[in-house]
């Protein structure tokens, strides 16, 4: 049979539009944006601590982007307004003047008379602090339309929360300095060295989490000399702070049974655990609080997420410390600013890229719709509510933010 007859008829109609000219079908490249950043100064719980230090500010300006620093924002980091100014920032002398950014960076929650300085569409990046959030605070920020995110809730590509790592790193041994302090005759303690010395038994340090709080606040305890005993249910936890720390620990799962023998002979206990959503769980009870030795420090690290222990509360730099049950509680939800110009140069080091690329990207909000790790971070969204945990706890509808922004993805 020759060719002509096994081929097909194909119709014209069917090739004629693949001579046809095509539409070119390029990527619409994003132009980078210069955004207005304010960094107010910080009113509550005796924040020490600035959102940026002058070497990010410097990055940013020579971006394009135009940064707003108000009057002694970082003199308790002992940045001077003059530092910022050099390093290319605009002083501003009124706080509503820092308001009227695009962006507003906070280490501390803003209170309720600066959110009625907010404006629909702005963005705020500040911590969460859900021991101190009420009804009305959450009501406030729906109101103003603003996009708010909780900065410990902002995880990188890797999955890890960025910011709690590092102020975690900076709790953990910022803990076992508190306590040890503490524990002196100087702070009405009862008069013991956080450490040992030859003849006398060590004291022992209890912590409650395997996290890198529990990490740091180990390497500092050991280091002192101490003797320490790690709680967590995370088993992969526990053997990765073996292998971090590089010998062996005293580790247990949280039993009741261990707990409780544990923290009736401990001289210190540290709460670390940090919760990836909502409120930390209370760990210890009242009941076992009361049966604890008189004297004995807890450092209550978990206390900006609730606490880990039911007789902790929220206390402040200038009031630290109460005694409940003849118990010393420390429970500072900022604890990190007791280092401010540390944990400062840490915070910027993390926000500082993040609004570069929003620069690049075109907006924080454009980001938004490419990173996850960064919607994790944000609990109201343009008048509504996308926190689950904050929805239940206050009552309030809450709507996934990834529904919200489907339009747009």
């Amino acid at each position: 049979m020759s060719d002509k007859k096994k081929r097909i008829p194909i119709p014209d109609s069917l090739i004629q539009g693949a001579y046809q000219p095509q539409e070119e079908m390029l990527e619409v490249v994003r132009k980078p944006v210069k955004m207005t950043i304010g960094i107010p100064k910080e009113i509550l719980l005796q924040e020490s601590r600035v959102a940026l230090v002058p070497a990010s500010i410097t990055g940013l300006v020579a971006d394009g982007h135009r940064v707003l620093v108000e009057k002694d924002a970082g003199l308790r980091t002992n940045y001077s307004d003059h530092r910022f100014s050099e390093a290319g920032a605009e002083i501003a002398y009124s706080k509503e003047q820092v308001f009227k950014s695009s962006i507003l960076l906070k280490v501390a929650p803003p209170s309720l008379e600066e959110i009625d300085l907010m404006h629909p569409g702005q963005v705020l990046i500040s911590p969460l602090q859900i021991p101190i959030l009420t009804p009305e605070y959450i009501q406030k920020l729906m109101q103003k339309r603003v996009v708010a995110l909780a900065m410990e809730y902002i995880k990188d590509e890797y999955g890890i929360f960025p910011v709690v790592r590092t102020m975690s790193e900076i709790a953990g041994l910022t803990a076992m300095m508190t306590a040890a302090e503490l524990m002196s005759n100087a702070k009405s303690g009862k008069g013991v060295l956080l450490g040992s010395v030859s003849g006398v038994p060590p004291a022992k340090v209890v912590i409650i989490g395997a996290g890198v709080v529990a990490e740091y606040a180990t390497r500092a305890a050991i280091g002192l000399g101490a003797e320490v005993r790690i709680f967590d249910n995370n088993i992969s936890k526990l053997m990765r702070i073996q292998t971090q720390i590089g010998r062996p620990l005293n580790t247990s799962s949280l039993n009741h049974f261990q707990l409780t023998k544990e923290l009736l002979s401990a001289d210190v206990v540290i709460g670390a655990i940090h919760s990836t959503s909502g409120r930390a769980p209370v760990i210890v009870s009242e009941e076992l609080v009361a049966e604890m030795k008189v004297g004995a420090v807890i450092i209550d690290v978990s206390i900006d997420q609730g606490g880990c222990f039911a007789t902790s509360r929220v206390t402040s730099h200038d009031n630290p410390t109460f005694v409940k049950h003849d118990v010393i509680h420390y429970c500072v939800p900022n604890i990190a600013s007791k280092v401010a110009r540390t944990a400062s140069i840490a915070i910027s080091n993390i926000l500082t890229p993040l609004i570069q690329k929003a620069g690049d990207t075109g907006s924080i909000e454009r980001l938004l719709f490419d990173n996850p790790g960064l919607r994790n971070g944000v609990y109201t969204y343009k008048g509504c509510l996308t926190n689950e945990y904050l929805g239940r706890r206050f009552g309030f509808k809450s709507t996934d933010l990834n529904l919200l922004m489907t339009s747009e993805l």
